[in-house]
């Protein structure tokens, strides 16, 4: 699991305690022998433990905008109206109040969004491909792209789901090795599907027949997704189009990156791509010197290393000349890597593949050979150790 991941779960844990815990123990008065001793430690809580959680594990970790600090204050100073004392509870009353022009205002916001992100979906129907990467040339304003990646989500997936909208894809260059892209992983989420999907309405149908129906015939709908997930895992995972290297990570997430952006193309067997000291070919000075600059210049952390396919040993390394996004959510949790390693079927044929399309660049055949040399050496080392 990636460490952005991690510490997203750990706040949103330690946000539903500490919210579940003032409901749960804070009196309904200040009347009470431990009020005050109650009531200081939830404003605490609410107001300065969350908000500095917040700050660490989704902001700076996560690499977002400091502007949504508002949210968690926000959120906190709902929840203490509802969960404070009543003496205290009123001064938070503001909340109550204020959520309707603020809704207003972002629903104003995100209609324009809509308007604006479903015109240039039509205009990019008769484009070529995968309707989620015109979104990402298109857009570069994180807010429009990551309202747009989700509408985009929708086209892509009937794109991707029924063969005949995809016959004039791009081909394959390597097979990722996926569970996603497995016969029986696609036949126990669609079995999984259509029990979820008839269980909501059963459970459901007792208290509003019409609920029930909306419910799961929302789950049911999401059959349209699960094949697609299978079907570009299966067939399109990694391939080439408009001058980019296109990483598909199930319908989970995705990378396009420019063929002059990849430093390298390194083949060789990698059993733990988090242990630096022994797996990691270094940047060249030219690059890493970049990296630095950019990660101390934005003050956030340097980007991890990340892998797609699942074995035990990746057989692909390919390194960047400059950070490049991870769209992973979805497109909601976008992340800067600097190298990406992959578990695929034929590595040798891929780097075959990617050889010519390279070669403008004037150094891949230089690096091939040298990368080649030092993922033997790595092996032997790995053998060693």
């Amino acid at each position: 699991m990636r460490r952005s991941v991690k510490y997203r779960l750990l706040f949103l844990l330690s946000a539903i305690v500490v919210y579940c815990a003032g409901f749960q123990w804070l009196p309904e008065s200040m009347e009470g022998a431990n009020a005050l001793a109650l009531t200081i430690a939830a404003a605490a809580s609410y107001f300065v433990m969350l908000p500095a959680m917040y700050a660490y594990c989704i902001i700076y970790v996560g690499q977002q905008h400091w502007w949504k600090m508002l949210l968690v204050f926000s959120l906190s100073s709902l929840m203490a109206r509802f969960s404070f004392p009543a003496e205290l509870a009123s001064y938070f009353e503001f909340i109550a109040w204020l959520r309707y022009p603020i809704i207003a205002v972002l629903l104003i916001i995100e209609l324009v969004l809509v308007v604006s992100i479903v015109k240039a979906l039509w205009q990019a129907r008769s484009l070529k491909g995968d309707p989620r990467l015109h979104i990402v040339d298109k857009y570069q304003d994180e807010k429009k792209r990551t309202l747009a990646l989700v509408l985009a989500s929708e086209p892509a997936s009937w794109y991707y789901a029924i063969p005949w909208f995809s016959r004039h894809h791009c081909c394959n260059l390597a097979n990722l090795n996926l569970y996603s892209a497995k016969v029986w992983h696609w036949l126990l989420l669609l079995t999984a599907t259509v029990m979820l999907s008839a269980l909501s309405y059963v459970l459901i149908a007792t208290w509003s027949e019409l609920l029930a129906l909306i419910v799961s015939s929302i789950l049911a709908y999401s059959l349209v997704f699960v094949t697609a997930n299978y079907r570009v895992s299966r067939h399109f995972s990694v391939y080439s189009q408009d001058n980019k290297l296109v990483l598909n990570n199930s319908m989970w997430g995705f990378v396009a990156v420019k063929f002059d952006d990849i430093e390298s193309v390194q083949h060789g067997d990698w059993t733990n791509t988090r242990i630096h000291t022994n797996t990691k070919v270094q940047l060249s000075n030219k690059a890493e010197s970049a990296i630095k600059k950019h990660t101390k210049s934005a003050g956030k952390p340097e980007s991890e290393f990340l892998q797609f396919g699942r074995g035990k040993a990746a057989n692909i390394l390919l390194t960047f000349k400059q950070p490049q996004t991870y769209f992973g959510g979805l497109g909601q949790l976008p992340e800067q890597i600097e190298q990406v390693y992959l578990v695929v079927d034929k590595p040798i044929e891929l780097i075959q593949s990617l050889q010519p399309l390279l070669s403008e660049s004037g150094q891949l055949d230089s690096e091939l050979t040298l990368d080649t040399e030092v993922s033997s050496e790595q092996q032997a080392l790995n053998k060693v150790s």
